[in-house]
């Protein structure tokens, strides 16, 4: 890894109202750093920004400013709430920049689940300078990378629409988000589905999902990869041997809560965990094939690549 400093600073900064984020970066830089913003998991209606990987470790000691952000939880906040505050963080990193050491031409999204899909979004959405139900801002909301871990893409795909309710569709996480069952909602459905939406010209993708999740079956990352992919996008799928869902959080984050231990830890404690790996195009295949595992050094080469300049494929 490119190393800048191991000693790192930590900041708590309130970056709209009730909502703050955590800084973690290296000290002393002597330039300014590209900056990742995690994105946490939760069923959009749990947890916190504290629900992360360890920041210091991934990545900032490798030469990045990390952010992790609040959002508004559902079902008291509904979509595009929550894509609305990831947005609103991006502007106020690249408001707020030189004071924090960034570079606010290189701003990536890491998320996992919930974050994952609220990631994908914002990155597809990412050269809009104001969505519906947006305040105009003259400050943009781009970013340059996406890391997209086992979100939900499809959001009707979820569901059969042509069976009856279930009392399961009426109390799950995406009727939480959309403010009522899928099928009652599909406008909505389609318009908070980063599959459906794709489109040209977005951020580079990595996506990796588990074979073996069970909460957010791993078809819904092949038919993001499949939809970005058909736009011409550069995008990258893992779909991770044996893994289940959450394993981008240690050991101790409980993203869905007590008694819901999901398979967080797991690629820690699995550095070389093997994948089929898919790559949209061929400015992305030497990196596969020097990364072909899943892991959080492939993370970081992936940022590197798209957020240092200069970065050779590593």
């Amino acid at each position: 890894m490119d190393t800048v400093s191991t000693d790192v600073r930590h900041s708590t900064v309130e970056y709209a109202p009730g909502l703050h984020l955590d800084i973690v970066r290296p000290k002393d830089p002597p330039q300014p750093l590209p900056a990742i913003v995690w994105i946490h998991g939760g069923g959009w209606r749990l947890q916190d920004r504290t629900a992360s990987p360890d920041l210091a470790k991934h990545f900032a000691s490798a030469g990045y400013v990390m952010v992790s952000i609040d959002y508004r939880l559902a079902p008291d906040t509904i979509h595009p709430g929550q894509l609305l505050d990831v947005r609103r963080a991006v502007r106020w990193l690249r408001s707020n920049a030189a004071e924090h050491c960034v570079d606010p031409d290189r701003i990536g999204l890491w998320g996992s689940s919930a974050g994952g899909h609220l990631a994908a979004l914002a990155g597809i959405h990412s050269s809009t300078l104001c969505l519906e139900h947006e305040e105009a801002s003259s400050v943009s909301s781009a970013v340059h990378a996406v890391v997209d871990g086992y979100g939900p893409s499809d959001l009707p795909a979820l569901v059969d629409l042509s069976s009856p309710s279930s009392e399961s569709e009426k109390r799950s996480p995406e009727a939480s988000l959309l403010g009522g069952p899928i099928r009652d909602n599909l406008a909505a459905a389609y318009d908070a589905s980063p599959a459906r939406v794709a489109k040209g010209s977005t951020p580079p993708f990595l996506v990796m999902h588990g074979s073996e999740d069970t909460m957010v079956p791993f078809h819904q990352s092949v038919t993001l990869y499949e939809s970005l992919a058909s736009y011409g996008n550069d995008v990258i799928l893992y779909l991770v041997d044996g893994f289940g869902h959450g394993f981008f959080n240690p050991g101790h984050v409980l993203e869905l809560g007590p008694g819901l231990s999901l398979d967080q830890g797991h690629l820690e404690r699995d550095p070389s965990a093997p994948a089929t790996i898919r790559a949209s195009t061929n400015r992305w295949k030497q990196f596969v094939e020097l990364h072909p595992c899943a892991s959080f050094a492939a993370i970081e080469a992936f940022f590197s690549r798209t957020l240092k300049a200069g970065a050779p494929v590593t």
